[in-house]
């Protein structure tokens, strides 16, 4: 009898920091001798989502892909004006037609992983089809006992913004200032979602997280032995999800000529996210703050929230007489590069982020030290995490994005101080090891129920 391969369809949402992991576990399931159907949400919200869907195919042929074309709706009744956020809410609400669209995919699906934003509608949707149903949880094992657990803390008022949060098996405590702060508007789609999407996990086959043991151990456990929520599925760890050779891509190559040229670990890289936007005399202040560090640097300048809309120049961005200036000690660029790349070269010694989870297991993956600005959503979870695990500086003072102007002293001291730190450097070589030393293990275990089940 020839042997059974699973055959698991993959359902992403909006935006690069959810794209970028299913991509990264398609090629994983692929190399385990997984047969593979992508669906993608069309259209996308970005210009960068739409060309790394188009190169993740022809670099893994393997993959069949399936568009999923989105009915339009009034966004004026979402309660949010984010286009990414905007595009979850079209997704769910055109969740109904996926299992004529399932029905279609040959040979019959072993399984369906979607995204931890389509949670209640793909259930709603697909109950009839006895299809096991996962999601992939894109942000760290920490937010996800938070998201568990939310219902619970909004019933019981720890959901203030003041104080800590208490969820049974996480330790320590979790600030209020850390949550995101659309949490503490329940009438927001961000919310919105948490609380109707929470509840009904426990009607899922399992929670794939991309997280490590080495770096998150002790809240998997928690999870997994029931001390947040009760009932909740197997949540299964199998990150870190490793980059992909199709991401190094042409429009990195000037960035890497350049780091050819710096002594090993001098640059610093600074990028803070495919979807977070600066106001501009912030944006300046930033550029002082490198010019004052003394450090070379490597930035990815972004000033508008989707990549379509930018289409000012960095004289415009930064001002004529500080743009000039900055070509004598970094490079400083408006276009995409590939990060994981960058992180991994030899000439970059820190990293100035705004510590999303990407970002995060991307510079774990590198060994690579982060300065944290946390920005917006679960930022500041993640730089909690990276400052307690040694390799990281959370500079708390600096708030939010937009919460106050942090000034060109304060970002150069930070900047110095963090590529100055022996002692970082250190755990960052530890934490390489650890995620590249991180076993297969779980996703094998995960693949054998899939067996088990269709076989």
């Amino acid at each position: 009898m020839s042997e059974y391969f699973p055959h698991i369809a993959l359902l992403p949402s909006a935006g690069m920091g959810h794209l970028t992991p299913f991509l990264r576990l398609a090629a994983m399931l692929v190399n385990n001798h997984c047969k593979v159907t992508l669906i993608t949400p069309t259209p996308t919200v970005s210009l960068a989502e739409s060309k790394f869907i188009s190169r993740f195919l022809s670099a893994v042929p393997q993959v069949n892909h399936t568009e999923f074309h989105l009915m339009p709706f009034d966004a004026s009744a979402a309660n949010s004006t984010d286009p990414f956020f905007l595009q979850f809410e079209a997704i769910r609400r055109s969740a109904h037609l996926l299992p004529s669209l399932l029905d279609f995919i040959s040979p019959p699906l072993s399984a369906l992983v979607y995204d931890v934003s389509l949670i209640s509608p793909v259930l709603a949707a697909i109950e009839s089809m006895f299809l096991p149903r996962y999601i992939l949880f894109t942000p760290s094992a920490k937010m996800f006992s938070i998201f568990s657990y939310f219902p619970t803390a909004v019933a019981s008022k720890q959901i203030t913004g003041d104080g800590e949060i208490e969820i049974p098996g996480i330790i320590p405590r979790i600030p209020g200032s850390s949550i995101p702060p659309l949490l503490f508007d329940l009438n927001s789609l961000f919310a919105k979602i948490f609380m109707e999407d929470s509840p009904k996990l426990k009607r899922l086959d399992g929670v794939l997280l991309n997280t490590f043991e080495d770096l998150e151990g002790k809240t998997l456990e928690a999870i997994n032995e029931g001390n947040v929520v009760k009932g909740l599925p197997h949540a299964f760890a199998i990150g870190p999800l490793i980059p992909l050779q199709f991401e190094k891509g042409d429009q990195s190559q000037s960035a890497l000529n350049w780091l050819d040229d710096q002594r090993e670990g001098s640059v610093v890289y600074v990028c803070f996210g495919s979807r977070n936007a600066m106001k501009r005399d912030q944006i300046r202040e930033i550029g002082k703050g490198l010019m004052r560090s003394g450090c070379k640097f490597l930035w990815v300048v972004k000033d508008k929230l989707v990549d379509r809309d930018e289409n000012d120049s960095l004289d415009e961005v930064l001002g004529y007489k500080l743009a000039e200036s900055m070509k004598e000690k970094g490079l400083v660029v408006k276009t995409w590069v590939c990060q994981v790349e960058i992180l991994g070269h030899k000439g970059v010694g820190g990293f100035l982020s705004h510590c999303g989870w990407n970002s995060v297991t991307e510079a774990a993956w590198q060994g690579v030290p982060i300065l944290a600005w946390p920005l917006a959503g679960d930022q500041k979870v993640n730089a909690e995490l990276v400052e307690k695990s040694g390799w990281g500086m959370w500079m708390r003072n600096w708030g939010w994005l937009g919460e106050k102007l942090v000034d060109e002293e304060e970002i150069g001291k930070a900047i110095k101080d963090m590529m100055g730190s022996r002692m970082l450097k250190v755990n960052a070589v530890k934490i390489r090891e650890a995620a590249r030393n991180s076993n297969a293990i779980n996703l094998e275990k995960l693949i054998q129920d899939w067996k088990k089940h269709n076989g």
